[in-house]
């Protein structure tokens, strides 16, 4: 990469920003201008490498070829019609997209939150057309700690009073237990349930991995109790724990399932519902839609996603480079290093509080030319893009043990 031609420096950049951008983020003061693989530049000219790839979104690193070529040939032919027409790039991206995830049916959607919503409003639908729930007395079970979005539905369901506060009034129809407890939520399930909604892995939370057959149990449970087990694998699912699916590591194929982030290769929002017919198959014209949702820019570059997904090469990537990340990690144990969780190339990493809060950490690796982000208290994540190779890992886990010391 060549640095950019840039007449305005990050500082003067994040000052610009203050007066006229909402302040509902808190981005590391790092001032990006150019990517290419696992690293970005900033307007300076200085490189980072990329150990967030945007929550998952960039699971095949930035600017990958094939989504690039896919992106620059229909921008040359066709963007968006609505779906109040057909297009010709929809139908073969919800065949290739159900058949990798083992579903039957395709709900396009642009982003993560609008997947969770049009889930909820499937589950709901569901509920009254099939299972006979009585109207309006559908609910929902969720795991506390969960992180599904920032809709005000969602945050309705949030534990996280920072989510919470101050947006009420809340969106009723939901039940929260514990996660990874099978008997709360089995006593949470009754007659008007619709669904259980959970992640396969809490990502916000600290990348928190329930038990072996957590999982396996909930699809038992709503198997019996009659009701659907729907998962987020907004963060999860696209390879980035070692499999297409976190649930496949229990060979659980849910009901339905929640699609984003990754899905649009990091170029466009891209999200989805997938699920049965049964479920999908409930909604009528004009019940549900999205004027962007499965436009055609967005099915060309989530053909292409699906279709480096169905090589398998990034869920074994994921596999392999993964052991070397717990291995760096397992290392830091005890020189900095309290804990961590870690799945494929995910983990939550917890920091001694006395060396430093994860805000604290995140600034001193970006110091280092390294790009990683805190959640809840001294914790941070790390999750790479697939296509990081394992000197590039090493050298970041190098960097970590040296802001540790």
């Amino acid at each position: 990469m060549t640095a950019p031609a840039q007449t305005r420096s990050s500082a003067d950049l994040i000052r610009a920003e203050e007066p006229v951008l909402a302040h509902n983020y808190h981005p590391l003061p790092v001032v990006v201008s150019r990517a290419e693989g696992t690293w970005v530049e900033d307007v300076e000219g200085r490189r980072y490498l990329d150990m967030l790839a945007g929550y998952s979104a960039l699971n095949f690193g930035h600017r990958h070829p094939a989504l690039i070529d896919a992106a620059h040939a229909q921008l040359d032919r066709l963007t968006l019609t609505s779906r109040a027409f057909h297009n010709d790039r929809l139908a073969e991206f919800a065949e290739r997209l159900a058949a990798l995830t083992g579903q039957d049916m395709v709900l396009p959607m642009n982003t993560g939150a609008e997947a969770v919503e049009s889930g909820i409003k499937v589950a709901r639908k569901w509920a009254y057309d099939v299972k006979g729930v009585p109207a309006d007395r559908a609910t929902i079970v969720v795991a506390a700690d969960n992180f599904h979005g920032r809709t005000t539905t969602i945050v309705s369901f949030s534990t996280d009073e920072t989510a919470r506060q101050g947006f009420g009034p809340f969106t009723p129809g939901f039940r929260v237990v514990p996660y990874n407890d099978l008997p709360a939520l089995e006593a949470a399930i009754d007659e008007t349930t619709a669904a259980v909604l959970l992640e396969p892995i809490q990502g916000e939370a600290g990348v928190l991995i329930p038990d072996q057959g957590y999982l396996a149990g909930v699809r038992e449970l709503t198997t019996r109790k009659g009701c659907l087990f729907i998962a987020d694998e907004i963060q999860s699912g696209l390879g980035r724990t070692g499999r297409t699916l976190a649930v496949d590591h229990e060979s659980v194929v849910p009901d339905v399932l929640l699609l984003g982030k990754a899905l649009g290769g990091g170029i466009v929002p891209v999200s989805a519902v997938v699920g049965s017919r049964e479920v999908l198959g409930v909604l009528r014209p004009g019940e549900h839609g999205s004027t962007f949702g499965g436009n055609p820019l967005a099915a060309a570059v989530g053909t292409a996603v699906v279709e480096l997904l169905e090589t398998g090469e990034f869920q074994r990537r994921a596999t392999e480079l993964g052991v070397v990340l717990r291995g760096g990690l397992s290392a830091l144990l005890g020189k900095g290093v309290v804990g961590f969780r870690a799945r494929g190339l995910w983990a939550g990493v917890d920091v001694d509080p006395a060396v430093g809060t994860g805000r604290e950490i995140s600034e001193r690796l970006m110091r280092e030319g390294v790009l990683v982000k805190d959640t809840h208290g001294s914790t941070i994540r790390l999750a790479p893009p697939l296509t990081i190779t394992p000197e590039e890992l090493t050298g970041a886990l190098g960097a970590l043990e040296k802001v540790l010391g």
